[in-house]
């Protein structure tokens, strides 16, 4: 099993904008073979003390893939090239984090 942390820094003002676009792809990404998770989170207001400052222009991508062969067709697909042409101005930086069961 695979496991992927997708951190996305959206441009200033176009977190919303960006969302939208990520739900339109996610059905079409719960259907691909092997994946067993995928959705987008923001920070969480808490209260709790130990809890990072929140990003407003910010969100997590939680993915989980049955291996990786699975993971790299999703990236290849022609709905995520697609994808990433339209969120391509609502993105200002991203770091992706491919993680496995210790």
């Amino acid at each position: 099993m695979i496991h992927v942390i997708a951190e996305i820094e959206t441009t200033e003002g176009r977190r919303e904008a960006f969302l939208e676009e990520f739900n339109r792809v996610v059905p079409l990404v719960l259907d691909e073979d092997g994946c067993l998770e995928y959705g987008a989170t923001i920070d969480a207001r808490t209260g709790i003390e130990r809890q990072a400052p929140l990003r407003t222009n910010a969100v997590t991508i939680i993915e989980k893939w049955s291996n990786n062969d699975a993971l790299q067709a999703h990236l290849d697909s022609e709905h995520m090239a697609a994808y990433r042409e339209r969120v391509v101005d609502h993105v200002a930086g991203a770091t992706l984090r491919i993680l496995e069961p210790a």
